[in-house]
């Protein structure tokens, strides 16, 4: 995860690693901080409009491209600390790094998943999204649909099949320098035809547009068509180990970067506002939020910005339960949902709306120090970094 600068001994600094076992022996970056703590805020956001806790302008309606920015995250982080092994030694301890992956991810991602299955009066639908054994082997976004229970997991798989292949095909591609340029641009531009072709083969009913359950289904949720963002943070990582010329001029770059960044992502949203979601929207969408994320990472990270030197008080501990939060964010919405709708009060007051987000965060937090910490804890002492 994210990184926050602070002087070593201050009273700050021992409060965050009390807080946070993965940063005892290694500083924070309040830049990626503050974009992993934005990522998860807008998440929440779009989520509890869902369920009624609508903002003004629905300006919520754009809050779904927060996973987006978790896939460029982990793309890079994930991707940059395979790099590093591979740039420092010439090899992957597999054994080590899918310890550290299992005992971060599995332990909330479990408990959470139990109450799903083991509590259904809980659940912010009554059906679930997919049977267990798709949960358990982390295939639950294929053949997704929404309007279920916990089909926010589908990320998760996303993620969780991105971290088993990731090694394998850094490791083939190491000592091919030519594939491992050619191997980044087909997964892309084959991503651009496959949505491309699923689109096509899934119009709507009256035939103006693409079938938004299609959408769903066979082109949103599905790994092979949201790869984008992910390549791209791993393009990222490469570039920041293996070619440090290039990446000093990109992070030099910055503060001509996040102007264009932020104007490519609104571009790519007003694709998506038409009346009929189009084959356009499908095709290019994904690719074009995932560059603009990428180049606020830049942005993030270079010393040419106060991103990367200004911690923004709250971000470093809203960043460390994100995972948690992204979790356990719907049943929390549903349980505020349902003292609402008892004590008859508006979903889109400000009171629902501030109290919403507290909750969520709240439960987070609970989920966090009771599974989360004390597993980050285990991993530190089981699989150290190296």
């Amino acid at each position: 995860m994210s990184k926050t600068e602070v002087p070593p001994r201050s009273k700050t600094r021992h409060e965050e690693l009390a807080i946070d076992p993965r940063f005892q022996d290694r500083k924070r970056q309040p830049g990626l901080d503050l974009l992993r703590a934005l990522a998860i805020i807008v998440v929440v956001i779009y989520h509890a409009a869902l369920f009624g806790f609508k903002l003004p302008g629905r300006v919520d309606r754009f809050g779904w491209i927060g996973v987006d920015l978790f896939f460029v995250l982990s793309g890079y982080l994930i991707g940059g600390q395979l790099l590093a092994s591979l740039a420092r030694d010439r090899r992957i301890n597999l054994g080590r790094f899918f310890a550290r992956r299992v005992l971060r991810i599995m332990p909330a991602y479990f408990a959470i998943l139990a109450i799903y299955f083991l509590l259904p009066s809980w659940r912010e639908y009554p059906e679930m999204s997919q049977p267990l054994w798709k949960f358990l082997l982390s295939v639950q976004n294929i053949a997704l649909h929404g309007g279920t229970a916990f089909s926010h997991a589908w990320s998760l798989a996303v993620e969780d099949q991105f971290y088993l292949a990731l090694p394998f095909l850094l490791l083939f591609l190491f000592r091919r320098p030519r594939a491992a340029i050619i191997v980044p641009c087909l997964i892309v531009i084959g991503g651009i035809g496959l949505r491309a072709s699923l689109a096509a083969q899934n119009p709507s009913v009256d035939g103006g547009g693409v079938s938004f359950r299609g959408f769903q289904a066979w082109i949103y949720y599905p790994t092979w068509t949201r790869l984008d963002p992910v390549v791209f943070g791993v393009v990222l990582a490469a570039i920041e180990q293996f070619r440090p010329n290039w990446w000093q001029r990109l992070i030099n770059c910055a503060p001509w970067l996040w102007l264009p960044a932020l104007g490519l992502i609104a571009y790519a949203l007003y694709l998506g506002e038409t009346e009929e979601l189009t084959v356009r929207t499908c095709v290019w969408q994904f690719p074009l939020i995932a560059i603009g994320m990428v180049a606020l990472l830049v942005c993030a990270v270079s010393p040419r910005l106060p991103l990367c030197r200004v911690a923004i008080p709250g971000a470093a501990f809203i960043a460390s339960i994100a995972y948690s939060a992204y979790l356990i964010q719907k049943l929390a919405i549903h349980g505020v949902e349902q003292f609402c709708s008892s004590h008859n009060i508006q979903p889109t007051s400000a009171l629902a709306l501030v109290g919403v987000e507290l909750c969520v965060y709240a439960a987070a937090t609970l989920l966090f120090f009771l599974i989360e910490r004390p597993f980050l804890q285990l991993r530190k002492r089981l699989a150290p970094r190296k």
